[in-house]
This record gives structure tokens, sequence and C-alpha cells, in this order.
């Protein structure tokens, strides 16, 4: 199993099917999740499931790549794991994780998923680094960076509006240091 970059004991990590479709509108739509991105309108089928056709563009092309997080046991969709604003010059990459279910946060999916996209980047893409950027409030999600090696590198203030008042936002960073 060394070889397999994509795959753990607790999950492994796939590409999206058009059979997403319901789970990707799901989450898109989810005023709630709206707070860990840019996004502020809901989006229609019609245009997820363009994006769904075109998810097979590869990071080069497409400057994103989305994963679902599966169980290694059932299949079942755990979350997604993205790779974002990926700067080919660079070799960098914003990484953002979503466990969709609070019942399943803390069993350690997000953990694995979080370490087998380091892996993939940093072996397979070959990028330097990878950051995040994490509220200030989020202890779960600075812990779960932090113990993949992130380093919190700057604060961003009154960076996130969120319901009205205005969030700060950690940067978080990993540099990929075993270089050939």
């Amino acid at each position: 199993m060394e070889g397999l970059t994509l795959k753990g004991d607790l999950v492994y990590l796939r590409a999206l099917e058009p059979e997403d479709l319901d789970l990707v509108f799901e989450i898109e739509n989810d005023e709630d999740l709206w707070e860990l991105s840019t996004t502020l309108t809901p989006f229609s089928k019609f245009l997820l499931k363009q994006y769904l056709k075109n998810s097979h563009k590869d990071i080069y092309e497409a400057k994103q790549l989305r994963l679902v997080i599966c169980k290694a046991d059932n299949q079942e969709a755990l979350g997604m794991i993205d790779l974002f604003d990926f700067d080919p010059r660079n070799n960098r990459a914003g990484l953002g994780i979503l466990i969709f279910s609070k019942v399943e946060r803390g069993k350690g999916y997000g953990a694995e998923a979080l370490k087998l996209i380091i892996k993939y980047a940093f072996k397979r893409l070959e990028f330097h680094q990878l950051y995040a950027n994490i509220l200030e409030e989020n202890a779960p999600s600075i812990k779960l960076f932090e113990k993949q090696g992130f380093e919190r590198v700057g604060l961003k203030k009154d960076w996130t509006r969120v319901g009205g008042s205005y969030r700060n936002e950690y940067l978080y960073q990993l540099i990929h240091t075993d270089v050939h």
C-alpha cells in the first residue's frame, strides 16, 4: 500500500462522479458553509452538472482539484477535500477540507484525508507548499492542520465577514522540505 497516495486505512480519496450531483448541490447550497468560502449565492443543479462534467480536467488546467473523502470499508462519502488557487509557477495551492456530518468529525477521517492529500501534493504533484485559511475561532481545524505540521504564519484581521461582523483568519503554511 505504500505506493498508493490516495488510499489510507480509514478513508480513500476519489474523483467527483456525475452521481455526486445531489451531494455537491446540498453542500454548495448550505448557507452555514458559505462562511468557509467566498460563496454568497446558491448554485443551480444545471451549473453544478456543468462543473461535474468538467471535473475531469487536471489541476494544471482547472487550477483546482476537488476529491470526495470516502470511508475505506463501505465507500460512504464523508466529505470533500480541495486543492484550490493552484499556482504552477510557485508550486503551491490552498487546501480546504470538510467532513459533512458533525457526527463523523473527530474520528480520524479528516486527519487521514489531510495526510493523503499532503502526500499526493508533495509526492505526485511535486508541490513546494500548501496553505490554509482558518477562522480564528475554528479550534478543531486549527488542531487538525497543526497536527499535520502546518505552521501559523499570519493573522488577517477582520478578514471574513460572517453574519454582519468581521472575523480574524489565520494563514497556515506547510512547506515541503524533502526536495530532491
